[in-house]
Formats: structure tokens, C-alpha cells, sequence
């Protein structure tokens, strides 16, 4: 299938999402899509896929032009999307995922679905237990069942968003097979949108760069990492230093803590953190950092064992409680745990205030979210929803909506889904908190970013916390090996 986009044009207000993008993919290529947060990736995709409608352009499947009113059409018409947060229903098993919008008569053929998947799985090395529930499985386990909900549907044009984000490396050994597969055996067309460079110049054959809504560059790959970050920024972005801080009192204390949920038991986590300490927490998905980081913030409440926090044993207290006295977190879940879709930014930032009066200031509100918009350099306005923001603009919103001072900030996956530049710029503003003796405590499955900006690594295996090693004395490949379980 070749793909024709002419003069996509997407506006949101005076935000132009898409201004005028003209781009041709060909099958039996994978395309890398590159620009920096809020250049217009997502929307543009999205309109591909039938997410949302374009204001104006046309879209051509084979020279013919098309038009896809929702997900479902554009899968009809051969264009499949795999989400950067998969949608399904976790509560759900496997092979119920599977039929989903599939078989839409009253009695579900079950039998003709098993095969079907066992025979998708088998083609592209995938295994599944097709009973198990959805929430059981890992984020790379939950890509390739959508995968194969794609193909199934007959997607000849696959688009990936930032798929390598939180799964393990062999997930991802096996995920880059199967689009080499795709692509190169079964002549189909994949877009991957991403901000890890390396990962283009691995799979990809030709990069187009976006830049404020507008495509400013393409080129084929492999190529220098100069020219695609110089055509994604305009120029080549500083990256910022870590200065050596002198760190102070311990501010987190976990003393043989025991939590668990109902898919995991994270057992005999001890460690300490100090004021101003950034601690990186490595693993693989569903090792049990998630569990330590609920913990903490008291959304998780332990079996056995101790929390304290500036000297408080804070072990049972509410997640309210601990933001009152001076604890913040910031899940990975933008929107389903972050965020709530269809508020302002200028209401979310109400809602964020520690103390409430009877009436609002809206205007006082505005006023206050506008400037934090500018501090943080978050495209888009007061009155923008936060599902319309891209999802490294909700990244920005979420740290935007932090109160001051704060004793401990919890983080899961801080830059994930950002540019090199919004990274750096976020690490800047987490300094500036160290400095005022904020202890950072965060999980990243980014083991570049865990080892270069943390100070110490707690390293989770099964359940388990293996070890603490200083940052300074590891590197990504010894860490890469202790947490997939070695020595």
C-alpha cells in the first residue's frame, strides 16, 4: 500500500497542530517520524489512523483518496495504530481482548479466535497465555497482543508510537524482529514514532523530522545523529551538567518493608535517601519498583516493615496525608493517573492548590497557570484540556502543577516519551529541587538516564531489591545484567 498525505492541516485555536504536512510512504519500509514534543507527530498520526478528522487535506490510499471517521474505518481501510499506552481492557482475558470489535455477532466463536491468534503468535515468535488476564501481563506482552489484534484486522500500514518504552530488552529484541518481518518479508508499511534516535538509525530506512507543525526534513537512514537532532531543534541542544551537591538528612527511610498487590510481593526493601539525593530505582517492568515508589507515597500500605519520612513513621497514612506534609508523586499514567481528560489546565491547577477556599479566583487562577505555562514551556493555553496537550506537553503540565517546598518527589518515568531538549530541561528543573533539599526518588526503564542522573541505584529482580550500587561505580551494560537477574 502507498500512503499519500497532502497538505494536512489540524489546528487547535491559534495552535497549529499540522500546517500544510505533505509526505509519501511506500510499502516495505519503515519510516522513522522525529520531532521534538509538540511538533505535530501524534496528531498527525492520529489523523491517519482515524483517531481524529483533519481540518483540510487529503489522505490517499493507492491513489485513492479515503476518508476514516474512526480507528475502526481506518483499519478497514489497512491503516492499524499501536498506541504508546495500549488500549484494552485489562479486567479482561487475552482472548476476549482479541475478539474485541472483531466478531460482533451474539455467540463469540472462540474456537476460530484461539487459532487464529496461535497461528499470528507463531508467525512473529510471540506466546501468550490466551486465558490470562490482560492486567497480568507485562507492557511488551499487552504491544504484542495488540499487534496481533492489528494484523488480524488487516493493517497494511502499521504506525508504532514510541513502542520500546517500558519494556524489557529481550521485549524488545523481539519486537524490532517482528517489524523487520513485517516490513521487509510481508511488504507492509511502518511508521515508528520515537524519540530514541538510536532506535532509528537501527530499523529504519528514511527519517521525516517535524518541527512546530510543519515537516522541515527528511533523510534516509542510517545518518548522522547531527543532522536529524539539527533539523528536529535548528540547532544542536546543550546538554546540562550535574554539578556535585552536598547531600543532607535522611528524608526517606524503608526498613524491611513487605507491600504487596494482588499480582505481586515485593519483600525486605531497605534503603535510605538523603535531602537532596536523586535515587534511581532499575528493573525490569513488574520487578516491584512500582510497588516501593506506592509505598512511599501511601497508596500502597505495607505488610511488614517501616516508612519514615523526615523522621515520622508515615507507614498506613494516606495519599493525602503524605501530600500534606510535603510528599508529591507523578505516575506514569498521564492521563488515567495524573490528569483528568476534558479539565483546563487552569482547573487542574486549582485542584492542585494544598488549601481551598469557598470560592475560586478564576482570574487569579489563569493568571497563575499562564505564567507556569511560559516557566515550563508547555504548548498550549489556559483553557486547553489536558487529552488536547501532547503527551510530552502533559509531561510538562504534571510538573507544572507541583507545589513548593516539597520533602520527597516520587516519580515514575519522568522523561519517558520526551525529547533530548524537554529532557534536559526537565533534569534542570528536578536540580533546582534538590537544591531547596528535596530528596527525588524515581523509576525509569531507561537505563542511560537512571545511570547519568542518579546518585545511587536500588536494582529490583522477581520481587526483590538486589542491591544498591553508586552510579558512578556501574555502567548501562553491568546494570542491564543485574537486572535481568545476573551477577
Amino acid at each position: 500500500m502507498r500512503v499519500d498525505l497532502k497538505d494536512i492541516r489540524k489546528y487547535f485555536g491559534p495552535v497549529r497542530a499540522n500546517d500544510g504536512i505533505t509526505l509519501t510512504l511506500e510499502e516495505g519500509r519503515i519510516y522513522g517520524l522525529l520531532g521534538e514534543n509538540g511538533a505535530g507527530k501524534s496528531t498527525l498520526m492520529k489523523i491517519l489512523s482515524g483517531y481524529q478528522p483533519q481540518d483540510s487535506g487529503d489522505i490517499s490510499i493507492d491513489g485513492q483518496v479515503v476518508d476514516f471517521d474512526s480507528p475502526a474505518s481506518a483499519l478497514a481501510g489497512g491503516v492499524g495504530m499501536l498506541y504508546q499506552d495500549p488500549h484494552d481492557l485489562p479486567p479482561f482475558r487475552v482472548i476476549d481482548n482479541y475478539l474485541l470489535g472483531r466478531d460482533k455477532r451474539v455467540r463469540l466463536d472462540y474456537a476460530d479466535a484461539e487459532r487464529e491468534l496461535k497461528e499470528t503468535m507463531g508467525r512473529y515468535g510471540f506466546i501468550l497465555d490466551l486465558n490470562a488476564r490482560v492486567d497480568t501481563l507485562s507492557l511488551g506482552e499487552r504491544q504484542q497482543l495488540e499487534l496481533v489484534r492489528l494484523l488480524a484486522g488487516g493493517a497494511q500500514v502499521l504506525i508504532l508510537d514510541e513502542p520500546t518504552t517500558g519494556i524489557s530488552a529481550d521485549q524488545k529484541v523481539l519486537l524490532f524482529e517482528s517489524m523487520r518481518k513485517l516490513a521487509f518479508e510481508e511488504n507492509k508499511t511502518l511508521i515508528l514514532v520515537s524519540h530514541k534516535l538510536s532506535e532509528v538509525q537501527e530499523l529504519c530506512n528514511h527519517a521525516f523530522v517535524l518541527r512546530r507543525g510543519q515537516l522541515v526534513g527528511q533523510s534516509e537512514v542510517p545518518c548522522f545523529n547531527e543532522a536529524l537532532v539539527q533539523m528536529m531543534f535548528g540547532q544542536i541542544p546543550a546538554r546540562s551538567e550535574r554539578v556535585l551537591f552536598e547531600l543532607g538528612d535522611p528524608v526517606l527511610e524503608v526498613d524491611n518493608l513487605t507491600v504487596s498487590d494482588r499480582r505481586l510481593t515485593v519483600e525486605g526493601v531497605n534503603l535510605s535517601i538523603q535531602a537532596g539525593e536523586v535515587f534511581g530505582v532499575a528493573g525490569l517492568e513488574g520487578s516491584g519498583q512500582r510497588h516501593l515508589l506506592q509505598a512511599c507515597a501511601g497508596l500502597l500500605h505495607p505488610e511488614v516493615g517501616s516508612i519514615k519520612m523526615a523522621g515520622a513513621d508515615v507507614a498506613g497514612w494516606s495519599y493525602h496525608h503524605m501530600q500534606k506534609a510535603g510528599m508529591a508523586y507523578i505516575a506514569a499514567g498521564r492521563l488515567e493517573e495524573g490528569l483528568v481528560a476534558g479539565l483546563t489546565m487552569t482547573e487542574h491547577l486549582v485542584l492542585a492548590q494544598p488549601e481551598h477556599s469557598y470560592f475560586v479566583d478564576w482570574n487569579g487562577a489563569r493568571q497563575q497557570m499562564e505564567d507556569r505555562i511560559d516557566h515550563y514551556q508547555i504548548v498550549g493555553r489556559p483553557e486547553s484540556t489536558a487529552d488536547e496537550l501532547s503527551g510530552g506537553n502533559q509531561q510538562r503540565l504534571l510538573f507544572a502543577l507541583l507545589n513548593s517546598p516539597l520533602r520527597l518527589l516520587l516519580l515514575e518515568h519522568p522523561t519517558r516519551g520526551l525529547d533530548v531538549q524537554s529532557t534536559n530541561y526537565i533534569w534542570e528543573l528536578l536540580y533546582q529541587r534538590r537544591e531547596d533539599g528535596t530528596a527525588i526518588l524515581f523509576m525509569s526503564a531507561d537505563l542511560d538516564e537512571v545511570v547519568e542522573r542518579s546518585d545511587r541505584i536500588a536494582v529490583f529482580f522477581g520481587g526483590r531489591m538486589s542491591r544498591i550500587v553508586k552510579a558512578s561505580e556501574t555502567s548501562v551494560e553491568e546494570l542491564g545484567h543485574l537486572i535481568g537477574g545476573q551477577s
